[in-house]
């Protein structure tokens, strides 16, 4: 599986991919419930990340394979509290408190990996925030503190599983690798989240959407890991933000959702962000 070395704009990949899953899970969400839809997308890539290193005669023997189980267990982990989040928040304010990923890595940067991005990468991730903010104009409720935590954590945990991507990188793990572990963690922590419910069946009209479901989220991943393996941590993290605002364009091409000027100010601000990010890498 080689692919081109794009460095930091295997992110806006990541963000197509990312954005594209979002939308087949708000189809899929009609039927399916959360965890079934974390299932079916953590299965799809284990089989595909599977198949295709069974076919190039990869393996998947890793000789760092306690750093790739934490990478794992600390996405899936990070996944279930946002999944928590969703259910009990506002959409926009779960998906808020899950964006504050680009600022935690800029504050794990320096103890974690040792670099020194310039402090214009450090306005680009905040400016891309402030534009999440503006457009998702997030709302928490005393009485959901709680679940405000655990959106904050899923935020957090993602960032960490970035860090943990980043070093994996260093030591020459395959991205194709680093994606399986994660899949192979969350097909079996979502089967097991899954025994206390009913299960829903699955119907042929329904395949589209997993499959759908599943391609988009593996590609995804695949991107999103090779964009944090070589390109500018800093950088990926600020071109992160680009997924909320193809999830919003989504919203209004498929659902007839209309956006405010307010809401187009906030596109701006994060497209000016992620400019100023790759513009600044360029020159470091």
């Amino acid at each position: 599986m080689r692919l081109p070395n794009l460095g930091s704009l295997w992110m806006l990949v990541a963000a197509l991919g990312f954005a594209i899953m979002g939308a087949l899970v708000k189809v899929g969400a009609a039927k399916f419930s959360s965890v079934e839809l974390v299932f079916y997308r953590s299965l799809f890539g284990l089989i595909v990340i599977s198949i295709i290193a069974f076919l190039n005669g990869h393996s998947l023997k890793t000789p760092v394979i306690r750093k790739q189980m934490s990478r794992a267990i600390v996405g899936f982990l990070s996944l279930v509290c946002f999944f928590v989040a969703i259910a009990h928040l506002p959409l926009a304010t779960a998906i808020t408190l899950n964006y504050t990923s680009p600022l935690f890595v800029a504050l794990l940067l320096p103890f974690t990996l040792r670099e020194k991005p310039a402090k214009l990468l450090y306005f680009a991730v905040l400016l891309g925030f402030i534009g999440i903010i503006l457009l998702l104009k997030p709302s928490i409720n005393s009485s959901d503190v709680w679940y405000g935590i655990l959106g904050l954590i899923s935020g957090f945990g993602a960032a960490c599983a970035y860090i943990y991507v980043k070093q994996l990188a260093k030591i020459g793990e395959p991205d194709w690798r680093t994606v399986f572990y994660f899949t192979l963690i969350s097909t079996i922590g979502a089967s097991i989240w899954m025994l206390p419910y009913k299960f829903t069946s699955v119907e042929w009209k329904d395949v589209p959407v997993i499959v759908g479901l599943g391609f988009s989220a593996t590609l995804a991943q695949l991107a999103v890991t090779r964009a944090y393996r070589t390109g500018n941590t800093l950088t990926v993290a600020s071109l992160a933000y680009t997924t909320v605002i193809l999830a919003s364009v989504f919203g209004v091409w498929f659902w007839q959702e209309s956006l405010s000027l307010s809401e187009y100010l906030a596109i701006g601000i994060i497209l000016l962000g992620g400019l100023i990010s790759l513009h600044t890498s360029r020159r470091v």
